[in-house]
Order: structure tokens, then C-alpha cells, then sequence
């Protein structure tokens, strides 16, 4: 699916749905998860698309790539999710060229995050591109583009405080736990998931609370098995769950299932329960939020969590904002070196056929050049206009330029 012309900016498009517009509920109706990514891939071609990754976090669903026209992303990401188009529509944003690149840096810095700062989007980000990259959905343009954002978030993260102190997802319901029960490090605990997001609740839960009556639940076991053991905590097969949510006082779901995989009935009549569901689409059946025993919180109600930290993070968004800045002008350089790649390749090649003929009927044998002298002055003459194109931008008068560049080195002997 990979091309190597250079693309069409103006058809480079950034469309999704995130927390702004939406609530936890109709964002799971448009999350993509693994298999529905694989699903998408197969399909693609059939809707146009070569270039593309979709991005689909607790936050956000979004697609980044290349089309003719914001509908066709638009109805392709709908093919593949539970959503429906007029929904969609509704309330989408729609970003195209300059303003859809901009829009990936602030993301990849978490400066569009729910929780501001928030850098567990990088990760989410680096393994959204490795999944497309694998099945040939990753273009040139693309892969500079990311390595260029993560290359600024990383920068802000390590010179700004935008990402400072402990604020993320994760840490908000530990923060949440901490704040709502009393005793909480030595209540029952049990975590569904274990993958970045419920490893990372885990690590917090033992080392904020101190918390070490914990039961780790996986789809694959042997994750929850080895998580487990290196944390000093217990694992048990999925199919065990029941039980064990019965038996737990504080829930927290990270399965990414697509379904719920804490039921209603697991939970009735079981005693008072604190669940916190850490996943889009809800991992809780809807119904246990109406039990009286229970109270169930998601990443919506969890965002709402404000503290010193947030409010040093907002300090650091001016600094932020001018490393994107420099970033994006060193990729929008690269790119406008990239569309002159072709015309430079031309000139390069015009330029060794003068040289050959310029050798042959008009230089003094005795005084004649090697060939490869001449290859570097062609060389020199190009990276001379290369930098021309790239400070002024306008490139169709270089090539003539080049010609007289060349002979006047010839004739000055360098």
C-alpha cells in the first residue's frame, strides 16, 4: 500500500471524535480495537486509501492519512465500528494539510489530551503506527511525520513541565481510591487487563497506595501470570472472575474486550463495590451502575480530578507550543525538499550529460579533469540550489541556474 511519490498535502487529513464532544459511551460506539484494526486494513483498498493509522484510545478515535475527500475516511472508519455515519458527522472535526500536522504534534505532546500532559498517548501513539507500519499502511511522509512528533513530545516532556508530576488515567484512579475509601491499601482489589494501561494502574496501586491484596485477571494469562511475579502480587485464570469480583471491594477494568466483562450479576447482592472502568467501549455491563451497592466510575468522571500538578502543567504550554513550532518547520522543510526531489534528480542528470560533453569538445586534454572531479562540482552545484529552493521556495528558475553554476566552476578550475 506504501508509495514513494510524494504526496498531495492538501489531501492529508486528520478526522475523529474525542472527549470534547463526546462521553465515554459514544466513544466506545467508534473504538477500534486490534482485530477490528486488521479487519480495516483488508478493507482499505476497497475505500481508496493507501496511507493511513487510526488512533483509538480512551480519549479519541481518529484516522490520519491521505484522500480524496474527508468523506471517504469518514465512511470507511464508520465501516469498521459500531457508529454510525449521521453521528459521526456530527460530531467530528475535520482537518486537513498544515492543520491536520499541527494537530498530530499537539496529540503526540498531550496538549489535546483529556487529562492535559497526559503521556501515556505516546505510547498509544508509537503502537496505533507499529500496527499499520506492519501491514504496509505507512508511507514515507507519515513515518517522518510521527518520528518528527515524537521527537517534540519527547523534547517538551524532558524541557517543559507539560508532563511533569503524576497525572495520567491510571494515576487518577489511584488518586480517586485514595480520596473515596478509607483503609484502601488493605481492601481486596481486583484488576481486569493487563496491558499498558492496567500495568501501569497496577504499578501505581502498589506503589502510591502501598496496596498488596491485588488479583490479576488476563485475557492471556500468562501476562497477568508474569505481571504478577514480578510485582509480588497474586493471578488468576479469567474464568474465575465471578468469584473474584464478588470477592473484591474496589474493580478496576482495563480489557479492551469490546464487551462487557464485568457483568451486573457478578456484582449483585455481593456487598458494597467501588468499580472503576478504565476502558472505551465500557468494560462494565451498564446495568451494575444501577445497583445500590455499587458505584461505578469511567475515564470522564476521572478527568474531572484537579490538583497542583495539573495546574504546574499549564505553565509549561507556551513552551510547549514553541517546541511544536520549531518541529513543524523542520518538517514542513524536509517536505518542501521532498516535492523538489524530482527536479533536483532532473538537474543532477542534465548536469552529468553537460559534463560529458563539455570534457570531450572543449577542455584542453592537458589539462582535462577526471570525471569524478566532475561528479563532486555536479554535487556541490546541487546541494548549492538545493539550499536555495529550500530558503526561497521557488524552484523553477534552478535549473538554469545550475548550468551556469557548473561551468563557472569549471572554468575557474573548482
Amino acid at each position: 500500500m506504501q508509495t514513494n511519490t510524494y504526496p498531495d498535502l492538501s489531501n492529508f487529513f486528520a478526522i475523529g471524535i474525542n472527549y470534547k464532544k463526546t462521553d465515554a459511551a459514544t466513544r466506545g460506539l467508534f473504538a477500534i480495537g486490534s482485530e477490528q484494526y486488521d479487519s480495516a486494513v483488508s478493507q482499505a483498498e476497497t475505500f481508496g486509501l493507501g496511507s493511513f493509522f487510526i488512533l483509538s484510545t480512551c480519549n479519541r478515535t481518529e484516522i490520519y492519512g491521505f484522500a480524496d475527500n474527508a468523506r471517504q475516511l469518514i465512511h470507511f472508519i464508520c465501516s469498521q465500528t459500531r457508529g454510525d455515519e449521521t453521528t459521526f458527522n456530527n460530531l467530528a472535526y475535520i482537518k486537513k494539510g498544515r492543520e491536520a500536522i499541527g494537530h498530530l504534534f499537539n496529540v503526540g505532546a498531550g496538549l489535546d489530551s483529556q487529562i492535559l500532559g497526559d503521556y501515556e498517548i505516546v505510547g498509544q501513539l508509537k503502537q496505533a503506527v507499529k500496527f499499520a507500519k506492519e501491514r504496509g499502511c505507512i508511507n514515507a511522509f507519515l513515518e517522518r511525520l510521527v518520528n518528527t512528533v515524537l521527537q517534540s513530545s519527547k523534547e517538551i516532556k524532558n524541557e517543559t513541565p507539560l508532563s511533569g508530576g503524576t497525572v495520567s488515567v491510571s494515576f487518577a484512579a489511584v488518586q480517586y481510591i485514595k480520596e473515596h475509601l478509607d483503609d484502601c491499601a488493605a481492601r481486596p482489589i481486583l484488576l481486569a487487563g493487563t496491558g499498558k494501561i492496567g500495568r501501569n494502574t497496577c504499578r501505581n496501586l502498589v506503589d502510591y497506595l502501598g496496596a498488596r491484596n491485588i488479583t490479576l485477571v488476563n485475557r492471556t494469562e500468562d501476562k497477568a501470570t508474569r505481571l504478577a511475579a514480578e510485582l509480588g502480587l497474586k493471578s488468576a485464570p479469567l474464568s474465575t472472575l465471578p468469584q473474584l469480583a464478588a470477592g473484591s471491594d474496589i474493580i478496576l477494568v482495563a480489557t479492551s474486550a469490546g464487551a462487557p466483562t464485568i457483568l451486573k450479576a457478578y456484582l449483585e447482592n455481593k456487598g458494597p463495590k467501588l468499580v472503576i472502568d478504565l476502558s472505551v467501549p465500557s468494560d462494565v455491563e451498564a446495568g451494575a451502575a444501577s445497583l445500590p451497592n455499587v458505584t461505578l466510575v469511567n475515564v470522564d468522571e476521572l478527568s474531572k480530578l484537579r490538583d497542583e500538578t495539573l495546574k504546574m502543567r499549564e505553565a509549561g504550554i507556551p513552551a510547549a507550543h514553541a517546541i511544536i513550532a520549531r518541529h513543524m518547520g523542520e518538517f514542513e522543510a524536509w517536505c518542501r525538499m521532498r516535492k523538489n526531489a524530482p527536479l533536483l534528480n532532473i538537474i543532477k542528470t542534465r548536469l552529468n550529460e553537460i559534463a560529458v560533453i563539455h570534457q570531450r569538445e572543449f577542455a584542453n586534454p592537458q589539462t582535462r579533469c577526471p570525471y569524478i572531479a566532475a561528479e563532486q562540482k555536479i554535487q556541490q552545484v546541487v546541494n548549492n540550489i538545493a539550499g536555495k529552493m529550500r530558503e526561497q521556495d521557488q524552484p523553477g528558475c534552478y535549473y538554469l541556474q545550475a548550468i551556469v553554476d557548473f561551468v563557472r566552476s569549471d572554468r575557474n578550475g573548482g
